[in-house]
């Protein structure tokens, strides 16, 4: 049986037990918050060392990456340091000989704080760009909430409702099931 690593962060811990109740292959995942993308990168390899090497890959960060806490004006990892370590990630992951798959940060409500979607939008875009360089595919979870926002994302204007991650539990069962 194949060995499923869901990275990322609350969005992933969202619809992980979805997708582990719904393909068949050995799904695990880091009982913590994959956070921001240098958090990922260090805890890469401590995860993997706990839960084994994994067969397939499905990763997202951004979300943390692109907030703004006051009083600080910018994104906590600016666009370019976010590119570097998704690099830094996805090396890391090939070396294990991984299948890889990237999913995109999803939107924030119109009206949430801290975060704005034509910055994630400017994130996601360079993202596909690295991944396409990289040969790894995108699962396009942003496009898929942006189809019903008001449904999909919670009261929080962050995270999203029980509809939003079965929609992305769902999605994200489709695209690794491609690799099983």
């Amino acid at each position: 049986m194949k060995k499923v690593l869901l990275l990322g962060d609350s969005i992933r811990i969202g619809y992980q037990d979805y997708v582990k109740s719904h393909i068949d292959a050995d799904v695990y995942f880091p009982e913590e918050n994959g956070r921001f993308a240098k958090y990922t990168l260090w805890g890469v390899h401590v995860w993997i060392r706990e839960l084994g090497i994994p067969d397939i890959v499905h990763w997202n960060n951004g979300l943390w990456d692109v907030h703004h806490e006051a009083p600080r004006v910018e994104a906590l990892t600016p666009l370019d340091e976010y590119i570097q370590t998704l690099g830094r990630i996805i090396n890391e992951l090939k070396r294990m000989g991984s299948a890889i798959i990237f999913a995109t940060t999803t939107p924030v409500a119109p009206d949430a704080a801290d975060r704005s979607n034509a910055e994630i939008d400017r994130y996601n875009a360079a993202a596909a760009e690295l991944m396409a360089f990289h040969g790894i595919e995108v699962n396009d979870l942003n496009a898929l909430v942006r189809q019903d926002m008001k449904n999909n994302i919670c009261e929080d204007k962050l995270h999203l409702s029980a509809q939003g991650y079965e929609l992305c539990g769902r999605q994200v069962c489709d695209m690794i099931k491609k690799y099983l």
